[in-house]
């Protein structure tokens, strides 16, 4: 299983176009492949150091919700948060995503890095979901649906 992977694309809009998008964690749903929506915990409705919100995810039949931390925010280049670990799901894995200008356009870059993972869960994970051992085609396509959002948001979310 890779305990790290990233993928990058670069997106027809202004950085802080897609700032507005990556950030609003409400919306990862539009443009995430298992993550089926986000909601924020407690009175934090941004992306500030600290704050939690809850996804809701879904791979075929599969179906769960984590419990996330924002760790890094320095908008509008780089936008992290961890997955909490805590009972049933003991695991923790770290999530960025990088944006930096390139020309009109802006290059972003999705990464995840697992921090804690038991190799009894790791082996469960491998058979209950095969997609899990390489998440690059995941990543690539999250991004590739991320750009084609934006883009077609044009004026309207700059």
């Amino acid at each position: 299983m890779r305990r790290t992977c990233e993928a990058t694309a670069v997106i027809g809009a202004p950085i802080d176009a897609v700032w507005k998008v990556v950030s609003d964690v409400t919306r990862v749903g539009e443009w995430s492949g298992e993550c089926r929506g986000c909601t924020w915990v407690g009175d934090i409705d941004s992306p500030v150091l600290g704050a939690q919100f809850r996804g809701q995810n879904r791979r075929g039949s599969m179906r769960w919700t984590r419990l996330n931390e924002v760790v890094r925010v320095e908008p509008p280049h780089t936008l992290a948060w961890r997955t909490v670990a805590r009972f049933p799901y003991l695991d923790s894995t770290e999530w960025q995503l990088s944006l930096a200008e390139d020309g009109s356009s802006t290059r972003v870059t999705e990464a995840f890095q697992i921090l804690r993972l038991s190799k009894g869960i790791e082996g469960l994970f491998q058979i209950v979901m095969p997609a899990h051992r390489d998440r690059s085609a995941d990543l690539e396509a999250d991004l590739g649906r991320l750009k084609a959002l934006v883009e077609a948001e044009g004026p309207k979310n700059r």
